[in-house]
């Protein structure tokens, strides 16, 4: 027996198909068979049934209502699958045969544009890897959006990590071409980072796909990048891709360069405990009242500037908004009708926009021309240059105003998309509808009164059409000369007469004819928006800017923010500085703290004091001051000049990455290596308790030896803070280090934490006192200082120890560390090349010893 005509259609396109689950439209469900309905049905918990598929055999088959499928396909989508459409193309009722029918569109994680399957403050990025020798190109799109983007860097360690960590992606194409071991193991972590679906596509140099759009100058390798890319959208999306306006070329250095260990440690977007929005930068500042604004303000954090006119001029806007506070409010009120007009864009774009959408877009564009009288008088240079571009868009205005009908269905072929007096054919249509139901209820009327029953009615159904139904009981007051029966009840027959089939005629011909005339008429608006999909972009832009840059405004006045001083002249000086995220967690008064970095005198700053003080917050807080004024926002402290820094690098924290089998303490030094290698003197360098994870010698060695080679090799602004009360013994042998320390008073044998840097290094832990306040058992503390009372008594290494790093900072490091007399040891120091060795190599050589010291000792 052979296969079903119907089936054998499903496993051609099934064939072209193989990595996706395939909606195959049947009547008002879409229906998966074989092991896609077997997935389908456990991924979504619906019923596996079957159907006869010829072959003398059943095929499991799972199915979902055409009208909520979103819902599942969503599911699905983010369990990491890909979801064909296979829709029929042709009216079953003029089909010949078998309908036809075709994949309309793939949607894939990164090709989502439904908003319902979106966060709307949140860039859904699909980002193309191409992989060339020494050089990896990547381009990065947003469907939803059309924003595209292409650069190129190095091939070396996690530079594709640390670039891909400020999109993070939720699908990566991977062009199958020098796919190294190195390459394979970044791409490993970013799909565990990230949860993101990873494709291995083609390689292929043909890019005449790119004639279709404009973009800046590209390399012929982000060229390759770029049209791989929209090969595989145009592929998924079977449609233009006209809202993709401009591919946009950027350079790494263009931003601030923050690696995926920083975006982590300062917690911009998400903690890193919980993952969660709450608790983080982009938390505090996000006050913006559209989507747009939302995803342009979470780009701009993970992206800060490097030029100090475009950060002034985006300060200037705030500072405007904080002092005229009318057109601020005026403006805000204004925002909180526009809807995201980027992703509606993309709708229209991908002609998958309702006339819903539209009315959307003709409310956005309603607001626009009070937004420009808003800002037609602001004297900041950013806004007046909006101001001179800002199109008002009426054109699309009236078009949408005249043609959509206020209240649309959503589906677009139903009817009653298109307004009264818009098209001449469509009213003359309606018409015939109204006086089509005006003739049924006079025809009903009239037969009861020619038949004499009172009950006879006529109705309607899809299958039937209209009928005449009597009463079983009333069968007997049937004319039998005109009524011709249509179909049996269980109580009731119903009939047609000719003169109700003629004006079923008139009313089915109508209906039918106004459904499709007004798809036809609304898909040629929509493709008239879509031709000006340029203009709405640009004004959808300018608003996101000025969302942004009021958002900044509102929550710097609340929060009373400065506006810092920009320069370039390596120094930061921060006055009353405070946490941004901490002061608004806490129960009580934050204090702030002072900050002077420069290259010279204070270049790297050493910070004592017990855990649990505040050394901590105070580093972060100092990274996110720097961070916030290259973003363009006031930052919180009293007055602030900030030094444009081309990186922040932090090591704060302590935690395995089981999924890679490090240890605290390898994550701890692979983010110091991290460091150590892509550095420079413009950098500002945050390190807390390096070397903690391992013994105190060698801990202690360590720490030494990476200030030592920052000071020596690097020149970078640092703060380092550190539980090794031994390294306060470099102020005054190093030029640039100084001491400070977080105050603790003392009460008894208590300690009340003062939150205050003040200068001077701290003497001693408090390590067994911080235990107490954390909880521990009385038990267990007094044990510890029983403990500690005896190894002070007995330790005569402490004072020989303390000798020791004094010696070290008075002569150089190539010193024997320990004081060791043995020979061998002695030998094998003398032979170390000290100024030609890595930090790595430093550690291994000192761990190394160690060894070899207890051993003989």
């Amino acid at each position: 027996m052979a296969l079903t005509p119907m089936m054998q259609q499903y496993l051609e396109i099934k064939e072209k198909y193989k990595d996706c689950i395939l909606f195959f439209r049947l009547g008002d469900f879409y229906e998966m068979f074989f092991e896609d309905a077997e997935i389908a049905s456990k991924e979504l918990e619906i019923a596996l049934t079957g159907r006869d598929c010829g072959l003398n055999k059943r095929a499991p088959m799972c199915g979902v209502p055409y009208h909520s499928a979103e819902s599942y396909i969503a599911r699905l989508i983010e369990k990491g699958y890909k979801v064909a459409i296979c829709e029929q193309v042709e009216d079953p009722r003029q089909a010949k045969g078998l309908v036809k029918r075709e994949i309309t569109r793939i949607i894939t994680p990164g090709t989502v544009i439904e908003s319902s399957m979106l966060n709307e403050k949140v860039n859904n990025y699909i980002v193309c890897v191409f992989n060339n020798h020494d050089t990896i190109s990547i381009s990065i799109c947003d469907v939803s959006t059309g924003d595209f983007f292409v650069t190129s860097f190095k091939n070396e360690k996690n530079k594709l990590l640390d670039e891909l960590s400020k999109y993070v992606p939720s699908e990566l194409l991977l062009i199958n071409y020098q796919v190294t071991n190195e390459l394979q193991e970044q791409i490993d972590v970013i799909k565990n980072r990230f949860n993101c679906l990873i494709n291995l596509v083609d390689f292929s140099t043909d890019y005449d796909i790119l004639e279709k759009y404009k973009y800046d100058c590209l390399t012929d390798n982000e060229k390759i990048s770029a049209a791989r890319l929209l090969d595989y959208l145009t592929e998924t999306q079977k449609s233009s891709l006209g809202h993709i306006a401009f591919i946009k070329r950027y350079n790494v250095s263009d931003y601030m360069i923050l690696d995926s260990f920083t975006r982590k440690n300062l917690e911009l977007t998400e903690t890193i405990r919980t993952r969660s929005k709450k608790g983080t930068l982009i938390d505090v500042l996000d006050k913006t009242l559209t989507a747009m604004g939302g995803r342009l303000l979470r780009k701009w954090v993970e992206e800060p500037l490097m030029s100090i006119e475009e950060i002034n001029k985006r300060l200037d806007v705030v500072e405007e908004f904080i002092d005229n506070i009318y057109v601020s409010s005026d403006l805000r009120e204004f925002l909180k009708n526009i809807y995201d007009i980027e992703r509606i864009l993309g709708k229209i774009s991908c002609e998958n926009a309702n006339a819903r959408d539209l009315n959307a877009l003709k409310q956005s564009i309603a607001m626009l021309p009070s937004i420009k009288v808003a800002i037609s008088n602001c004297k900041s240079q950013l806004l007046k240059d909006i101001y001179s571009d800002f199109d008002t868009l009426e054109d699309i205005y009236k078009l949408i105003d005249s043609a959509i009908d206020e209240n649309p269905p959503t589906t677009l072929k139903e009817g009653g998309i298109i307004k009264k007096g818009y098209n001449a054919e469509v009213d003359k249509l309606r018409d015939a509808m109204l006086n089509g139901k005006k003739w049924i209820l006079e025809l009903e009327q009239k037969e009861r009164e020619i038949t004499g029953i009172k009950s006879l009615k006529i109705g309607y159904n899809k299958v039937f059409g209209y009928y005449i139904e009597v009463t079983k009981a009333n069968l007997n007051l049937v004319p039998k000369d005109r009524y011709i029966r249509k179909q049996t009840l269980a109580n009731t027959e119903r009939f047609i007469t000719p003169e109700l089939k003629e004006i079923e005629e008139t009313i089915l011909g109508a209906e039918a004819k106004i459904v499709e005339i007004e798809y036809d008429l609304f898909v040629e608006i929509r493709n008239k928006i879509y031709s000006q999909v340029s203009r709405i972009k640009k004004v959808a832009q300018y608003l996101a800017i000025i969302d942004v840059l009021l958002s900044f405004a509102k929550v710097s006045f609340e929060n009373n923010y400065v506006k810092p001083q920009i320069t370039n002249d390596g120094a930061i000086e921060i006055k009353d500085g405070r946490h941004p995220v901490v002061e608004k967690m806490i129960s009580g008064v934050f204090v702030p703290n002072d900050t002077l970095l420069d290259l010279k005198d204070n270049m790297i700053i050493i910070i004592t004091g017990p855990n649990m003080a505040g050394k901590s917050t105070y580093l972060r807080q100092v990274a996110l001051i720097t961070l916030l004024a290259q973003v363009g926002c006031f930052v919180p402290a009293k007055s602030a000049r900030i030094s444009i820094v081309d990186r922040i690098f932090t090591r704060i924290g302590a935690s395995d990455d089981l999924s890679l089998g490090q240890s605290t303490f390898m994550v701890e030094m692979t983010e110091v290596s991290n460091i150590l290698k892509n550095a420079t003197k413009n950098s500002l360098i945050i390190l807390d308790e390096v070397g903690r994870g391992t013994s105190t010698y060698d801990g202690l060695s360590i720490a030494w030896s990476v200030i030592e080679y920052i000071n020596n090799r690097i020149g970078a602004k640092t703060l380092f803070a550190t539980h090794y009360h031994e390294l306060t013994e470099l102020e005054g042998k190093i030029r640039g280090v100084k001491n400070y320390c977080i105050s603790v008073k003392e009460h008894g044998e208590d300690i009340i934490f003062l939150r205050k840097i003040v200068r001077g290094g701290a003497d001693q832990s408090y390590g067994i006192q911080v235990a107490k306040l954390a909880g521990l058992p009385e038990e267990v503390i007094k044990k510890a200082k029983e403990i500690l009372a005896k190894l002070e008594e007995n330790d005569i290494n402490k004072s020989k120890n303390n000798t020791v790093v004094k010696e070290i900072a008075s002569t150089s490091v190539e010193i024997n560390l320990f004081n060791y007399k043995e020979n061998e040891i002695i030998e094998e120091l003398k032979n170390v090349d000290v100024l030609n060795i890595t930090p790595l190599e430093a550690m291994n050589i000192l761990y190394n010893l160690v060894n070899k010291a207890k051993k003989l000792g």
